[in-house]
């Protein structure tokens, strides 16, 4: 029997690589991501840590005693926590008083929704020879049953999913104090973990897949931060010199809007501008049309400018994994997506590799020796 060609090798070893990864990213990683975030963040810690520990250090009858790492550790992002706090706490309370000027001017805002409403449906019966108030009853039918549908709706959601977000805070919670528990173990453990590592017989494929998780996922939370915090600026800024009252809770939520796979500021920017064109409020449409060719250049540019060279993927190659991605692993497959595909790539020419490189090795030593 002819045994099985390169090529066939080469197919099943892609076949089993890509399938391993696929079992590894659904059902070891959703185990084990707490303890690499934690892992992260001693590695982001750790520095100051020793510099703090040496610092600290001071000799009692000549015995040298320091403070522990993991004390430091803990103490780093006790602070770290409680800077976060107040910085959502400002920016909270911001949101509130404009989330409560917002209900305030809430019937006013409606009024003018319903006179805009009036006069394009008025517009609409004259152009469209219907009777006067056909359009206009209808349209205001539909919005009446929307605005039922939807209060029926979050009604029955809020009281049949309940338990479920009490249960997803109770898990947020336990997840919070693991992650606090884990990094200042993993700050104190971090020498024997390295040296776990590299006395291990797999040393070299955990430093490719930690380059790789480590460029890959910086890379994409670094661009994806960065573009979000200036979409952020920019809409508030613009928003602001435009005179609206809601400019940074406007702001921040296209940022998110933004942020988000699928949709982007012009999901917001380009209906409001056009309604604002419609009712010929043409300095505030073209402003808000500014806005958005600002932000979409503004990612067109960081994302190659951040993401360029470091990813190692095609511009086609990146889009069809993200879209793999989001097929298999939801929101989150649009980072898992690019990672698995370079992760696939860089085993299979690990293996594959050098299999042919030990094959043709072995046939000039023994030419070699016919010699």
């Amino acid at each position: 029997m002819e045994k099985p060609s390169r090529k066939l090798k080469k197919t099943l070893l892609i076949l089993g690589v890509t399938g391993a990864v696929y079992l590894s990213f659904r059902y070891l990683l959703p185990l084990v991501i707490p303890f690499l975030i934690a892992y992260v963040f001693a590695l982001s810690l750790r520095p100051s840590a020793l510099w703090i520990e040496r610092k600290t250090r001071f000799t009692i009858k000549k015995k040298v005693i320091s403070i522990p790492l993991a004390v430091i550790g803990g103490v780093e992002v006790i602070l770290f926590m409680i800077v976060f706090g107040i910085f959502l706490y400002i920016g909270g309370r911001k949101l509130a008083m404009e989330a409560k000027l917002l209900f305030q001017n809430l019937p006013q805002i409606m009024r003018s929704i319903d006179f805009w409403l009036t006069q394009n449906c008025t517009f609409a019966e004259q152009f469209l020879k219907l009777p006067d108030g056909y359009l206009l009853e209808m349209v205001r039918e539909v919005i009446s049953g929307g605005e039922t549908a939807l209060k029926s709706k979050a009604m029955s959601f809020v009281m049949l999913n309940s338990m479920s977000i009490i249960k997803w805070l109770v898990q947020i919670t336990i997840l919070t104090v693991i992650l606090f528990i884990a990094t200042i173990l993993t700050m104190q453990e971090m020498d024997d973990i390295r040296t776990r590592r590299d006395n291990s017989i797999f040393c070299y494929e955990y430093a490719m897949l930690g380059n790789r998780l480590m460029s890959v996922g910086s890379a994409w939370l670094k661009t994806q931060a960065t573009i979000m915090l200036f979409t952020m600026v920019i809409c508030s800024v613009g928003l602001f010199l435009m005179g609206n009252p809601y400019f940074i809770l406007l702001g921040i939520g296209i940022g998110f809007l933004d942020a988000l796979p699928i949709f982007g500021t012009g999901t917001v920017l380009i209906p409001w501008a056009i309604a604002a064109m419609v009712s010929k409020n043409w300095v505030y449409g073209i402003g808000l049309i500014v806005i958005y060719i600002i932000t979409y250049f503004l990612r067109e540019i960081m994302e190659a400018k951040i993401m360029g060279g470091k990813v190692g993927l095609t511009p086609l190659e990146t889009l069809a994994s993200m879209f793999v991605g989001l097929q298999l692993f939801g929101l989150f497959g649009f980072i898992m997506g690019p990672i698995g595909l370079l992760i696939i790539e860089d085993i299979v020419e690990l293996y594959g590799g050098s299999c042919y490189n030990c094959r043709e090795e072995t046939h000039h030593e023994g030419k070699g020796k016919t010699r």
